[in-house]
């Protein structure tokens, strides 16, 4: 395919220019709560939010972008809803990006997270609540790894890690606009957790249950701790269960994201068996 022509939007050149600065500090988490907007990278990722009714409120296309039916759609339905095409440098590319081989398009989004009491737990069997989840990596598996299973959401409990982070997003492969993001207080989870009508499940090393063998009914929320502490007491005790993924070798844990991806699917397994 041929380069995409350079006079799609208006040109930018200049490492200085207002809107270069402006996109290139959504990398800054103040930035990102001050303005509701945050950073994707790359044409797939661009087409995921298209797919769920999302646009950009700003596309910056490179030079040497190749021709393709899913930019000329990102194009056309940026401008129709009022947003900013521009065609950009790869020195701009590389400066937003942070990286030496940045992505050809780039796009800033408006940040969307779900009210706690507008989540109906019955429109998914299961869900997954974080408490106080620190890396951006594991956070953005987890969200895409619940996509993956059908989970209708994550909800981030206490002082977690920003789910629009450029690092999480880029980890979700394009799920974050796909699984509802819910925020709370551990305060006014657990007022709202009281009025679950599933079971509740959460993961300690000094359970006694196997991961496997927890009695469940849907919907079932699964909660999962903090990478280095875990669960704290008072949200282990708001479980039905607490359950433990074994450790039959030298390793003491797993890492975060994996281990709730296997409580994701053997949750989601038995209540599609039962």
């Amino acid at each position: 395919m041929s380069a995409y022509p350079p006079d799609q939007g208006r040109l930018i050149t200049s490492l200085t220019n207002e809107t270069v600065k402006a996109v290139r500090a959504l990398h800054m988490r103040k930035e990102r709560e001050a303005t509701g907007l945050f950073l994707a990278e790359g044409l797939k990722f661009i087409g995921e939010a298209l797919d769920q009714g999302r646009t950009p409120t700003t596309l910056l296309v490179g030079m040497e972008a190749r021709a393709h039916p899913l930019l000329d759609r990102a194009i056309a339905e940026t401008r129709r809803t009022g947003g900013d095409v521009v065609t950009v440098t790869h020195p701009i590319l590389e400066k937003i990006s942070r990286r030496e081989n940045p992505q050809t398009v780039l796009a800033v989004f408006e940040q969307a997270f779900t009210r706690l009491d507008d989540i109906d737990p019955a429109s998914a069997p299961c869900w997954v609540a974080l408490e106080q989840v620190r890396d951006p990596g594991n956070l953005g598996t987890i969200i895409r790894t619940a996509d993956a299973a059908g989970c209708g959401g994550v909800i981030l409990i206490g002082d977690c890690v920003d789910p629009f982070s450029v690092e999480a997003v880029r980890a979700t492969m394009g799920s974050v606009f796909a699984v509802a993001i819910a925020r709370a207080t551990p305060e006014a989870f657990l007022t709202w957790r009281a009025k679950w009508s599933g079971s509740v499940i959460g993961t300690r090393l000094d359970a006694t249950h196997g991961y496997r063998d927890a009695p469940l009914s849907a919907p079932t929320l699964i909660l999962m701790g903090n990478e280095q502490a875990g669960l704290t007491d008072s949200l282990a005790s708001a479980c039905d269960v607490n359950v433990k993924i074994p450790m039959r070798g030298r390793a003491d844990s797993l890492n975060l994201a994996v281990a709730t991806g296997i409580m994701v699917y053997a949750v989601t397994d038995a209540l599609a068996d039962s």
